[in-house]
């Protein structure tokens, strides 16, 4: 997808909280050989490369645009490459991380039942997962988002494709966690409240992320019809502004078990 580093980062202040909550249930305890899965631009990776800085760190991202300024980030323990998760999974097969970071990604990867087994068979004894997403199921600018791709004539221009995001439950991912090995396992849901003065507001805050694929699959006219219908039902869901946006995301943590 081409994402956008700019637009993206017009929400840093309110996509940084999650990380640093997620950052926080990490132990620096025999943390050595770390990786952050869907770094993005880079920049929080080299936060945790700085507080954990006796560890080594590899961020990796499929995205080129994100990661074209990731040498102002690099740093003695921190490198970046660009690759798909599935790529890294398939070419780190035997190497072992004593810890599995992923803030804001794993969302955009299918099949989480068997991804999330990959991801925490590559921990080393004792090794921490450290995930964070958000709860696109639930959050309600998706529910419009993808409500209105199943409409005509909109479901017409994007050939019937939709986004049906890939998350789970609650207890789908705490099974998951268990039954391959991780112990002291944190799960916690947690409210991120945005306040937007206007429906313009919302709509540029997902136009940096779960928007992108729609807007790749339409022609110019059908992007602006798509869009203006877009921002009329947000303003219409939201009735009145300035309006609060419950923003769910999703903490998972936990260690392998030696």
């Amino acid at each position: 997808m081409p994402w956008n580093p700019e637009l993206y980062n017009q929400f840093k202040n309110i996509r940084y909280q999650p990380f640093f909550d997620l950052m926080d249930l990490i132990s620096d305890v025999d943390l050595r050989n770390c990786v952050d899965i869907g770094c993005g631009t880079g920049e929080q990776t080299r936060i945790l490369a700085e507080k954990f800085d006796k560890a080594n760190f590899l961020g990796i991202d499929p995205s080129p645009e994100m990661l074209a300024k990731h040498k102002d980030f690099e740093s003695r323990n921190l490198q970046f490459k660009n690759s798909t998760i599935e790529n890294f999974i398939a070419s780190n097969a035997e190497q072992k991380w004593d810890l599995v970071f992923s803030n804001a990604a794993l969302q955009w990867s299918d099949n989480h039942e068997v991804l999330f087994a990959q991801l925490i068979s590559l921990l080393s004894d004792k090794g921490q997962f450290a995930v964070q997403m958000p709860v696109q199921n639930e959050n309600l600018l998706n529910k419009i988002l993808l409500n209105l791709a199943q409409e005509s004539p909109f479901s017409d221009f994007l050939h019937n494709w939709r986004r049906e995001s890939p998350m789970l439950s609650i207890d789908q991912y705490a099974r998951i966690l268990f039954e391959n090995g991780l112990n002291k396992i944190q799960i916690i849901q947690k409210v991120y409240p945005i306040i937007a003065d206007n429906p313009e507001k919302l709509f540029d805050f997902i136009s940096g992320s779960a928007l992108i694929p729609y807007m790749e699959r339409l022609s110019g006219t059908e992007k602006e019809r798509f869009t203006t219908e877009y921002k009329q039902r947000i303003q219409h869901e939201f009735n009145r502004f300035p309006a609060i946006y419950a923003f769910k995301r999703l903490l998972l943590y936990g260690t392998k078990a030696k």
